[in-house]
């Protein structure tokens, strides 16, 4: 597809106490914007989350994994499907992969730095040796290296994409040949309004503790803060079209990408905070220009004036305002807009028609994209 195609998503979701991505002292991650300190969770954390909700949802063989075990990922699928034993596929497994150059990494077996690749991907490398396989197990090293350097190994691993690696992209800073630029850019989460860092002091009790004794088993504490997020990522439909090869897989990807980014959340200290929650305001956006994240809604912090007043209800109001005032300020047509919305027949509802449209159930919102979509690569050509 020549045409650039870019699908930004913009969301404002309450967070209860929670601690979803924390720093290295174990504190929820912070930064500073526009003077105050705000909550931050990082795009690397969501882009996680994301893609484990990929994985939970997608057949396995359509899984992605990245990991320094690509050798032992290869030699599992090997000794499954070939003839070759436990002992003699990890062999193969290494001579296969030997002829890309990747690093070695301090332990034995392991590359030296994460690959992310697709289930697929490594069947397909075992397909190329299934038939000779037990002949390769007989060479000795040399001849074994000689008989596997001329497989398309490194061409396996250059399509067939799952959608994980077609949305996130792959960087191998030795091996080019292997990068693929990602289709997704996701920004790290802020906090509408300032946020105070706490501690939730915690004690466990010894439920054998005899009658006389006395204080708790265990004594911590837990930092965690509490806000109004707002979430921002934009897709690339050009790039994700080359990446996959097909426009009809790129749709997919699209539907797949914004009902798991939108549902999705990190998972630090679940168990401590149930904090899982979902969104109150999805809007999607398509333009032909250029990816434009609205955060300067947010630059002046929200802050309630009265008890009735809802920092969500508020942040959704500065982000339906800031998107009208892009557009007209800077002369920008997005080709679609949509949201969908948990606010009633209100202020806040109405100033969200204004910019975004009726509002939609979120899977009339990810159909109406996906058809809104197709449309404009139709009238493209």
């Amino acid at each position: 597809m020549d045409k650039r195609l870019f699908i930004d998503v913009h969301i404002v979701q309450t967070v209860p106490p929670a601690n979803l991505n924390r720093d290295d002292q174990g504190n929820p991650k912070e930064a500073y914007f526009g003077g105050t300190r705000r909550a931050r969770v990082s795009s690397q954390a969501w882009k996680r989350a994301t893609r484990t909700a990929f994985a939970q949802n997608a057949p396995e063989q359509d899984h992605a994994t990245r990991t320094k075990r690509i050798v032992a990922e290869l030699a599992k699928r090997l000794a499954l499907d070939t003839v070759l034993t436990a002992e003699q596929a990890p062999r193969i497994a290494a001579k296969l992969l030997e002829p890309l150059g990747i690093k070695e990494g301090k332990k034995a077996g392991d590359t030296a730095y994460l690959l992310f690749f697709g289930y697929r991907q490594l069947d397909a490398i075992v397909d190329l040796v299934t038939e000779q396989a037990a002949d390769l197990a007989a060479m000795s090293d040399d001849d074994l290296a000689a008989a596997v350097k001329t497989l398309p190994v490194a061409e396996k691993l250059q399509t067939g994409h799952p959608m994980e690696v077609a949305l996130f992209g792959r960087m191998v800073a030795d091996i080019p040949a292997l990068n693929v630029d990602a289709a997704v850019q996701v920004a790290h989460a802020l906090s509408t309004h300032p946020v105070e860092l706490e501690f939730d002091y915690y004690t466990a009790v010894d439920d054998e503790n005899l009658k006389e004794e006395t204080g708790a088993g265990m004594i911590g504490t837990i930092a965690f803060n509490s806000a109004t997020l707002y979430r921002y990522a934009t897709i690339g439909l050009h790039q994700l079209t080359a990446n996959l090869g097909e426009t009809e897989a790129a749709l997919d990807a699209v539907d797949a990408f914004v009902k798991y980014f939108a549902r999705s959340i990190p998972s630090g200290h679940q168990n401590s905070f149930a904090h899982r929650t979902l969104p109150s305001l999805v809007a999607v956006v398509v333009r032909d220009d250029q990816p434009v994240n609205l955060v300067s809604a947010f630059e002046r912090p929200v802050l309630t004036k009265n008890e009735t007043d809802s920092i969500a209800a508020l942040s959704a109001i500065r982000l339906a305002g800031e998107y009208q005032l892009a557009t007209r300020q800077w002369g920008d047509v997005p080709l679609h807009a949509a949201a969908c919305h948990t606010y009633g027949e209100d202020t806040t509802a109405n100033r969200l028609v204004e910019a975004f449209g009726a509002v939609q159930t979120f899977p009339q919102l990810t159909s109406g994209l996906r058809a809104r979509l197709v449309e404009i690569i139709k009238q493209a050509g």
